[in-house]
């Protein structure tokens, strides 16, 4: 990632943080991911841009770290998880078991639904719509787009 056009990685002592923003800081949309996904959201969150779409990036590496560090700073999980921003998509390589914590009821998470998936990453990933594409059209379906 090009780290002079989005955040630093300075946050991830925290569990999560805000990876890309909305240009007024203020999302209609916020994008989830973990790791590898991040490109994937990046894509995304770059299309919804250009698109006029207010878009958020999340990186949560941690959802542990997260957690705890929370608990201590209750603030912080409202500024990089607006509750006024029900429109949540998570991207995740492995199962989307546990995504509702992060995504609320109205979300969608994109990754694998079932166990014991091998082939080549390439194949997996568009046998199950893991792509920037299918993170778009989510976020767009999210907003009545």
């Amino acid at each position: 990632l090009d780290r002079a056009k989005y955040a630093s990685a300075e946050g991830v002592h925290k569990g999560a943080y805000v990876l890309a923003d909305a240009p007024n800081g203020k999302p209609s949309v916020i994008l989830i991911g973990t790791g590898t996904e991040l490109s994937l959201a990046v894509e995304a969150y770059e299309q919804l841009t250009a698109a006029g779409i207010a878009a958020r990036v999340v990186s949560l590496p941690s959802t542990e770290l997260f957690e705890h560090y929370c608990q201590h700073h209750p603030e912080y999980r409202e500024q990089v998880f607006p509750a006024s921003v029900t429109a949540r998509v998570s991207i995740e390589m492995g199962s989307t078991f546990g995504w509702d914590r992060y995504i609320g009821s109205r979300g969608i998470a994109i990754g694998m639904t079932t166990f014991g998936a091998s082939a080549p990453l390439k194949d997996v990933m568009a046998h199950f719509g893991i792509s920037s594409a299918a993170v778009v059209t989510a976020a767009k379906r999210l907003l009545g787009q």
